[in-house]
């Protein structure tokens, strides 16, 4: 490091030969906090000539700098006081210095240390994939002809001015000005994040912080666990892995087009990740020809998520049915079974057989296939067929019923009079149960009129009690009271 500064410092004191004009073009450079060990270099030089005696005699003026009547002067002041006593050999302009004092806004007092007050480094964050390309610019937009830096996380300087520091081919500069210093990381690594710093060199350096974030692409996921083939009811475990991520991925899982959700794990390795995710499955005939996609989603890959996708293979028994080509089969009809089959493996041929035995006659009855061909029907046809279906898992069966119906008797066939008698005796029965509640309905209301003398007694006991409580006859009771001998 301090031979690459030294090289830096050569190059630009080129034009000065002796030992001053280098150190005079150091300090106006304000080069102090840039080059620190060409800094060191010169305060070694300076300080080896000094022995001991010639440091007491600079302390010893202390005692004629701080009288009593400076006894209240600050630990600053004495130091510059004892600056200026100590390197009085130096000569100082005092019609200069005398101007600088009467121009400051302070009054009299004359700040030493100065510098824009308005003057501080911008910069930005910067974000970049590993192996791309980071722009770093820092920019000041007041700047009274003071030098940037760029440095890099280990405080290595890169690039002060248009002067580069750092001997690394990947770090160029685009453009540098007294406003802006920019520069461009190529090849971008993971050992280039970090803080990078930009200093401008006032008095006090004032510096601005920049971090850099490198992005690694995650590797292409893989997919274990699958078994091919499975069997129905097997439980199965999926397991999609991807690594090298950085920040860590997000793994989303897909049954053809359906999201469905996994145990996720992450793993951290140095500055990179591990991430898994696992699916727990009990497969059964409907997963049989299933897709089932790892998808890789990441800040990196935000146009073109990586995937890896796998078919699942499922084994179940067969399972069969009987179709017909005629639904009222007839006498001299061409008529054609065929035993529909479902099954992983599928089954290679089916067993046909009629009422428990083999096919009558096999002149007629043809079997190609899954197919059952009856050329010409006729009454002997009818019973029942089956059709069977096996491979290594199972044996499946479906019975078909055939019964040949007479052409004539379906052309003369009448109406259904089980139909027509089935509605006649319902409205029978109907009408049955009408007039039945009517007549209970006209039974328990016949006599029950009353006459407007008649109120009031339809609840007594007797003859004569009605007569006594009827409405308007109570008055005259006794004189509607009859007597019979």
């Amino acid at each position: 490091m301090a031979s690459a500064e030294l090289s830096l410092f050569n190059a630009m004191s080129t034009g000065q030969a002796s030992f001053d004009e280098r150190l005079s073009l150091f300090k106006e450079s304000k080069l102090v906090h840039s080059l620190v060990n060409v800094g060191n270099l010169f305060k070694l030089f300076l300080t080896v000539p000094m022995n001991s005696a010639s440091c007491e005699r600079n302390f010893s003026c202390l005692r004629r700098l701080k009288t009593y009547m400076r006894n209240t002067m600050c630990q600053e002041r004495l130091s510059d006081i004892a600056v200026l006593n100590i390197e009085r050999t130096i000569h100082v302009d005092l019609d200069k210095t005398v101007n600088r004092f009467d121009a400051a806004p302070g009054g009299r007092r004359l700040a030493l240390h100065y510098g824009s007050q308005g003057q501080f480094p911008i910069t930005h964050n910067v974000t970049v994939a590993e192996g791309g390309t980071a722009d770093m610019t820092c920019r000041v937009d007041h700047n009274d002809n003071t030098s940037l830096q760029w440095s890099n996380p280990a405080q290595q300087t890169l690039f002060f001015g248009d002067k580069k520091a750092l001997r690394d081919n990947r770090i160029e500069l685009v453009r540098a000005s007294w406003q802006e210093l920019a520069i461009r990381i190529s090849e971008v690594a993971l050992t280039d994040e970090g803080q990078y710093t930009c200093s401008l060199f006032t008095m006090p350096v004032k510096t601005a912080k920049a971090f850099l974030t490198v992005l690694r692409v995650p590797e292409k996921p893989e997919i274990a666990g699958f078994t091919k083939p499975a069997k129905e009811g097997d439980q199965i475990t999926l397991t999609c892995v991807t690594s090298g991520s950085k920040p860590a991925a997000d793994i989303r899982w897909f049954r053809n087009e359906k999201e469905i959700q996994g145990a996720k794990e992450v793993n951290a390795s140095g500055k990179t990740f591990t991430v898994s995710s696992t699916l727990r499955l009990q497969v059964d005939r409907d997963d049989d020809g299933v897709a089932y996609t790892c998808r890789v989603e990441h800040v990196a890959l935000s146009s073109s998520p990586q995937q890896t996708t796998e078919v699942l293979e499922v084994h179940y028994p067969p399972f069969v049915d009987i179709t017909s080509s005629l639904t009222f089969p007839e006498e001299g009809e061409y008529l054609k079974l065929e035993c529909v089959s479902k099954g992983n493996p599928l089954p290679d041929s089916v067993l046909w057989t009629k009422d428990g035995g083999e096919l009558p006659d096999i002149d007629r009855m043809i079997v190609e296939g899954r197919e059952l061909t009856f050329t010409s029907l006729n009454k002997t046809d009818n019973g029942t067929y089956r059709c069977e279906a096996s491979n290594h898992l199972g044996t499946s069966r479906a019975e078909y019923m055939l019964f040949v119906y007479d052409p004539n008797a379906l052309q003369q066939k009448g109406p259904d009079h089980a139909l027509i008698g089935g509605v006649v005796a319902v409205v029978v029965f109907i009408t049955l149960c009408l007039i039945i509640v009517l007549g209970r309905y006209l039974a328990r209301h016949k006599g029950t009129y009353l006459t407007h003398e008649a109120k009031g007694a339809e609840d007594a006991p007797d003859a004569d009690t009605a007569i006594i409580n009827a409405e308007g006859n109570q008055a005259h009771a006794a004189e509607k009271k009859e007597y019979f001998i």
